[in-house]
């Protein structure tokens, strides 16, 4: 107990009041070191959660014919675990991550919007916690983690854990968008001089393209959630056969999104091997160039090899051809790297310390995760271990082979920048070989249970030659892998309060999250070295031998655009994604008659007037922005005022025009027809309602002056959303009011 008391004392929490005042400035926090810290403490927190529920998965599988679990309950501790280690331990330790390092490595003091930064974050817990009470109110979701139709549905799942997984799930992913446009905007904006594009350190450049990944892929994912919670909560039917709805729309939407979902945290993930692998080898990373571009393209292709996942369902040689060939070529930007990677070390004065020891560790096993994954692309092969535990190593040796390997790296290598102080070199390693002896044992074996015919998704299984010992040695391998896990937090924690001394820059680094202290002041930096290349450290260090200077090729490289339009620029990139969905479900589900009503009974020219008002707001918003170009305050406020007068007309019509549909009988759960008609038109809506509000809060602020000094960026941040919502009804009139008339 006494030297609990002197570490307080010398940290200088020794009364309860100054222990409430540093509670208090971590929960109110906006620096970006602080939330980054966050984000990974939570993580670790979902972390252990998450590997108690495998721990309780491989012993429910250890033997056969065991009753250790229920089914219901193997059924719910299988969700709850995949959705854990995706949504709330690998996203967001890999944010926590970007959030520290990215404005370090770009020299910027902040991210570009601290207030959004930590809301984003708040949602991460409240989430967790939302996902977590659902064991209390009823029983978690049993449906998976992928919560396929229509067992997802109420009268499979009748319970109200699909419900709070749902929420749980939209919530987080409302948090994941904000922190993207967030780190976006950071990039774009908040560089340092001389900071260009192309001498972006790997990590910040990979997290940056990532953003824009996230902002395209959990849009998609939110779209289907929300059709999932209508049909549970308001009787609808998107995905229910019997109502005339579609299981397989379900899979085509969720692997839209879990396909990308899966280069979402492998691209950071690459960024973290980017960084340390040459900081090991003593080299520069080979063919910088060729790994940034090669993110982009596998960025891009992530979006178009989802129905991969789908080559068992039935969806047609043709189509299957396609993803076939698609899936075969994102492996080619995806070897550029590893090729990059093994070149890198080629010839350097490699130092096995634990971060370099577990990206290379990650390195191996990524490589052969690809190989399966390679096979697992064909189709012919896919049909044979698709239902398999061979499909179960696969996705095992990417998410924890890569990804949480390199997460581990990751913290080894920045832990003295955020602390301060050395994790232990000697636990390092301990750690180190117990994680991969235990994950080997534990996945490499799944590989021949899968070949051997073991199906996965099942809570027991037969006595059958071969899978009692193998799932037994899975499982000692998993409990290896805890071991190592409590040695890892045991190193955090000792060697925060009691471990060496880092300095500056510890393992002699380039970039420049290494040039200021460890840890960082509030403001980040006191001065920073001149930036004419990749590796500004080494060319302060060594100025007699600098490396060659990178200068720009384009302008757009060293241009900062306005970071309030770049932000709202994001948002609307990600709702975008959102509202194609909705459409995209609207004409599939309307392509062929169905009873009840329909869109020949709308009314187009009643709906074209104040359809006429939304479009003719675009215009007066536009002359309000000209005259604030020009000074004239007056003016800007009357045009402003008459923009949200015509937004409300529309919002008043569109209202009109339920009230009629009501009236006649037409509700949510009528038909297709009406549950897309009222989904799509009334989403749209809540963003004419959100354009107004903001609006409304554009014009409180002109009235109080507050543009005289200066021209305020907000008016064309909110014109920029509010001519997109505009564009989104031109959309959507004509799919709905227009297009049947024109058949």
């Amino acid at each position: 107990m006494s030297e609990l008391t002197a570490i307080l004392a010398r940290a200088g929490l020794s009364t309860p009041e100054e222990r409430e005042h540093w509670t208090m400035k971590w929960i109110s926090t906006v620096d970006h070191k602080r939330i980054g810290m966050l984000y990974l403490a939570t993580a670790l927190v979902f972390f252990v959660i998450g590997g108690i529920e495998a721990l309780l998965i491989r012993l429910q599988l250890a033997v056969p014919n065991n009753h250790l679990l229920q089914p219901d309950t193997y059924n719910m501790v299988f969700t709850m675990h995949g959705t854990t280690m995706i949504f709330l331990v690998a996203m967001p330790a890999l944010f926590g991550l970007a959030n520290y390092i990215v404005p370090l490595q770009i020299g910027a003091r902040d991210m570009a919007f601290p207030r959004l930064n930590a809301f984003s974050f708040w949602l991460v817990p409240f989430g967790g916690l939302l996902l977590h009470f659902s064991f209390l109110a009823g029983g978690a979701p049993a449906v998976g983690w992928f919560a396929y139709a229509p067992l997802s549905e109420t009268p499979y799942s009748s319970q109200p854990g699909v419900d709070y997984w749902v929420l749980a799930l939209l919530i987080l992913g409302i948090g994941s968008v904000g922190t993207s446009i967030n780190l976006i905007a950071t990039v774009l904006t908040q560089r340092a001089a001389h900071m260009t594009l192309r001498r972006l350190p790997l990590f910040s450049w990979m997290i940056f393209v990532n953003s824009f990944l996230v902002i395209l892929a959990l849009p998609v994912l939110n779209a289907g959630l929300v059709m999932l919670l209508i049909d549970r909560l308001l009787g609808a039917h998107f995905f229910l056969p019997p109502g005339g709805g579609s299981a397989i729309m379900w899979q085509h939407i969720f692997w839209a999104f879990g396909h990308p979902e899966v280069y979402i945290v492998a691209i950071p993930a690459f960024g973290i091997l980017s960084e340390v692998i040459p900081v090991f080898a003593r080299k520069p990373i080979f063919g910088y160039e060729f790994v940034a571009g090669s993110t982009v393209a596998i960025a891009f292709l992530s979006l178009l090899v989802w129905a991969h996942h789908m080559f068992t369902v039935g969806l047609g040689h043709t189509v299957d051809l396609f993803f076939v060939a698609s899936s075969m070529l994102i492996a080619i930007p995806t070897g550029v790297k590893v090729l990059a990677w093994s070149a890198t070390m080629v010839g350097g004065r490699i130092r096995l310390d634990t971060p370099m020891l577990f990206c290379v560790a990650a390195l191996v096993q990524f490589l052969l995760a690809g190989l399966t994954g390679v096979s697992l692309a064909v189709a012919a092969l896919d049909w044979q271990t698709k239902n398999s535990y061979y499909l179960v190593a696969h996705f095992h040796f990417v998410f924890v082979g890569l990804i949480v390997f390199s997460i581990l790296g990751a913290l080894h290598y920045w832990f003295p920048k955020m602390s301060g102080r050395m994790l232990s070199e000697r636990l390092g390693k301990w750690t180190f070989w117990l994680m991969t002896l235990g994950f080997n044992l534990t996945f490499v074996i799944q590989h021949f249970l899968g070949l051997a015919g073991m199906p996965r998704r099942v809570y027991t299984y037969a006595e059958l030659p071969g899978w009692g010992w193998m799932n037994l040695v899975s499982t000692v391998g998993a409990f290896l892998m805890a071991a190592a896990s409590l040695l890892f937090v045991w190193n955090l924690v000792t060697s925060l309060l009691n471990g060496q001394r880092a300095g500056d820059n510890p393992w002699k680094a380039w970039t420049l999250e290494w040039a200021t202290t460890s840890p960082p002041p509030h403001e980040n930096f006191y001065r920073l070295p001149p930036i004419r290349s990749r590796r500004p450290l080494w060319d302060d260090a060594n100025p007699d031998r600098p490396d060659p200077m990178v200068g720009a090729r384009w302008k757009a490289e060293t241009f900062a655009p306005e970071k309030n339009k770049t932000a709202v620029i994001a948002f609307i990139i990600s709702e975008t994604a959102f509202f194609a969905v909705l459409v995209l479900a609207y004409l599939f589900y309307n392509a062929t008659p169905q009873a009840g009503p329909s869109a020949h009974n709308l009314n187009p020219a009643k709906t074209g007037l104040f359809s006429l008002c939304l479009f003719a707001s675009s215009f007066t918003l536009w002359c309000s922005e000209v005259s604030l170009n020009q000074g004239k305050q007056r003016a800007m406020r009357a045009w402003l005022a008459a923009t949200i007068l015509l937004g409300g007309v529309f919002l008043i019509g569109q209202g009109l025009e339920y009230r009629t549909l009501f009236k006649h009988g037409a509700s949510v759960n009528l038909n297709l027809f009406a549950t897309t008609f009222f989904t799509l038109t009334g989403f749209h809506g809540l963003h004419v309602c959100v354009g107004l509000i903001a609006l409304l809060i554009v014009l409180g602020l002109t009235l109080a002056a507050d543009f005289r000094r200066r021209p305020s960026p907000a008016l064309k941040a909110v014109a920029l959303y509010w001519h997109f919502v505009d564009g989104v009804w031109l959309v959507v009139f004509s799919t709905i009011y227009l297009l049947p008339h024109l058949r």
